[in-house]
């Protein structure tokens, strides 16, 4: 009220658009919109669990989100590469102290904002401990300004991959129809489990021949994971084997772009009104950035004792 009248008493005349925008701007300050923090990840490599992870981007910005994608496969990064993005910077730089986190993001397909990662540097596939929760620091600069982070985590287990995925509210893990592909994946699981008190995790089934198999590949993983560990395990779908995908990869697209009503596009497109109703307890869906900052500094500072 009192800031009401001190700007009547002022005679200055606010346009009502600059008027809203602050007030807009208010409402973001003290009541920040939740966000979901997705880390896709996977036992082993070669699952397509980048496809996976653009594609989810790109559908859930059409569906109306703001979507920021972290390419966080440290040393391997690719998802510049796989949609034809130039990149000038990238994460290594934040790392210097070259560049600032906003100044190395870059605008991909359908208004998402991509954090670049860098490609070739054992480097970055190694951060120490100091550069690693410097590198995580750098995202309370980016406020409020998205509704989704997803994270693509390279595969394995190594220390960045562990850390990404207990910062996040959710893990999602890529399974595919090979033997190796649901031991590493399990393996993944156990020790998330049992070294780092991460007890819930989303399964899709990627380049499946139909929703069938992909049930199966979950069923094969849910079993160990009912008989030997602690956790739960939700089914989130299945995409199938696509040729379509495949020509959208060679011409540096997203399938959802490129191919919008081919049967991998709308298996994403199902995935993700899956994923918009998720849900979380009120300590993981108003910690917005803060929380994402807090849990990977505690990871870090936790990891030498789990081991």
């Amino acid at each position: 009220m009192q800031l009401s009248n001190a700007i009547m008493d002022s005679g200055e005349q606010f346009p009502v658009n600059n008027m809203s925008d602050q007030a807009d701007g208010m409402r973001r300050i003290i009541n920040p919109r939740p966000l979901k923090i997705i880390a896709i990840s996977s036992g082993k490599g070669g699952v397509g669990k980048t496809n996976v992870s653009i594609n989810l981007a790109l559908s859930m910005a059409k569906q109306g989100k703001d979507v920021l994608l972290l390419d966080a496969d440290l040393g391997l990064a690719n998802i510049d590469v796989l949609l034809g993005l130039n990149t000038e910077y990238d994460l290594s730089h934040v790392i210097s102290g070259e560049r600032t986190l906003e100044e190395i993001i870059i605008e991909g397909p359908s208004n998402i904002k991509i954090i670049p990662a860098s490609t070739g540097q054992n480097k970055m596939a190694n951060l120490s401990q100091t550069e690693q929760i410097g590198l995580i620091n750098a995202f309370s600069d980016l406020g409020n300004a998205v509704d989704v982070l997803i994270i693509d985590t390279g595969a394995g287990i190594s220390d960045t991959v562990i850390n990404f995925c207990i910062a996040s509210q959710d893990v999602i893990v890529v399974v595919h129809d090979e033997p190796a592909s649901i031991t590493d994946a399990y393996a993944f699981i156990k020790v998330m489990s049992r070294h780092h008190n991460v007890n819930r995790f989303h399964v899709l089934a990627n380049m499946a021949h139909d929703s069938r198999e992909g049930q199966n590949l979950y069923k094969k993983l849910s079993t160990a994971t009912d008989r030997f560990l602690d956790v739960v395990l939700n089914f989130i779908g299945t995409v199938p084997y696509d040729k379509q995908l495949r020509k959208a990869v060679q011409h540096q697209r997203a399938v959802v772009d490129a191919y919008p009503r081919s049967p991998s596009a709308l298996a994403f497109k199902r995935i993700t009104r899956n994923i918009n109703e998720w849900t979380h307890e009120q300590t993981h869906s108003t910690g917005q950035m803060k929380f994402f900052v807090e849990r990977m500094i505690h990871s870090d500072t936790t990891q030498q004792e789990t081991y």
